[in-house]
């Protein structure tokens, strides 16, 4: 039967029953709007907030540059985790609501690695090299929503260093996993451990030692949240014909590819253009030896590994 309120009284109810629900009056809501300040653009977005927090070390112009690009970054890795978790929280996951959240969270990463023109060409050489000295010993290195995202698309074992792998595998098919011990050593021999620690002597440098100080122990928190719950646990539990559909597959290996290749190799140029002006490449921020730490085939980091060839698994990151 059609209802013979207004629009405005059918709203009205509605409210009413909303603010019911959590034992408030409706009276009460509809004065705090009448005295409310109208929103503007600026409140909202919080601009000049936003706007205030770039803060320069040094007198040199291009340094707002780097800190504004990372800032971006770091707002577009917030919007990927958002998707992520999205997907993880979903109880009924349907192929269509897969799709549609991993189509934005490519976008995203797509778009940031086609900004790395904003590095490589965007700022000038010399006084990157002149500025950067003041960024050291904080590096790149240390963004923990990064790491949120990889913890968030793959299974733990995806991450261990390459030369680990086949070790923690054992664990794993031995039903040795899962336990603190596991957690902890596993997270020991995370391939980006290469970035800042001597696995011969166990030394780490002052930058791995600050990170994980301040984040450590959330991350070992988020991986056990996201056991079964990242996007590759995901997609293993879609019917199988959704699993086997060309585009989803597709779509999931450009994800793949983009993150763990395209992003990285634009990362990686553009730090061989600024450090490799000498005979002896300059060292990273962080101290890493950011050659071997950061170009693909030497970890051969891959996010899905049952959607790729035996091959090309084997020549991961070699295009490049």
């Amino acid at each position: 039967m059609a209802s013979n309120k207004s629009p405005i009284e059918q709203q009205l109810t509605a409210l009413s029953e909303k603010f019911k629900d959590i034992g408030q009056p409706l009276d009460h809501q509809l004065e705090g709007l009448v005295h409310a300040k109208p929103i503007n653009y600026w409140d909202y977005i919080q601009t000049d907030a936003l706007l205030n927090l770039q803060v320069q070390r040094t007198v040199f112009p291009d340094e707002m540059v780097f800190i504004m690009y990372h800032q971006v970054n770091e707002l577009l890795f917030k919007m990927i985790l958002w998707e992520l978790q999205q997907i993880a929280d979903i109880e009924n996951l349907t192929t269509s609501f897969f799709s549609s959240k991993l189509g934005r969270i490519s976008r995203y990463f797509d778009m940031l690695t086609a900004s790395f023109t904003i590095m490589s060409e965007g700022m000038d050489l010399e006084q990157y090299l002149k500025f950067r000295h003041t960024l050291s010993p904080a590096s790149g290195f240390q963004s923990v929503q990064y790491r949120q995202i990889e913890f968030a698309s793959t299974d733990l074992i995806n991450l261990i260093d390459e030369r680990f792998r086949k070790e923690f595998l054992k664990k794993i098919d031995t039903k040795q996993q899962f336990t603190e011990a596991f957690y902890d050593k596993a997270f020991e021999h995370l391939y980006w451990q290469a970035a800042g620690k001597d696995f011969t002597t166990g030394k780490k440098t002052y930058t791995l030692k600050q990170f994980e100080l301040k984040y450590k122990e959330p991350l070992l928190r988020f991986i056990k949240t996201f056991k079964g719950l990242n996007l590759y646990s995901k997609f293993q539990t879609l019917p199988e014909r959704s699993k086997q559909d060309p585009n989803l597959r597709e779509a999931m290996r450009h994800y793949d590819h983009t993150v763990n290749i395209k992003w990285v190799m634009a990362h990686y140029n553009t730090a061989r253009y600024y450090l490799n002006q000498g005979k002896q490449p300059l060292e990273a921020t962080g101290g890493s030896e950011w050659a071997k730490y950061m170009h693909p085939k030497y970890q051969k980091r891959v996010f899905f590994p049952s959607l790729w060839s035996t091959e090309e698994l084997k020549n991961w990151g070699q295009e490049v």
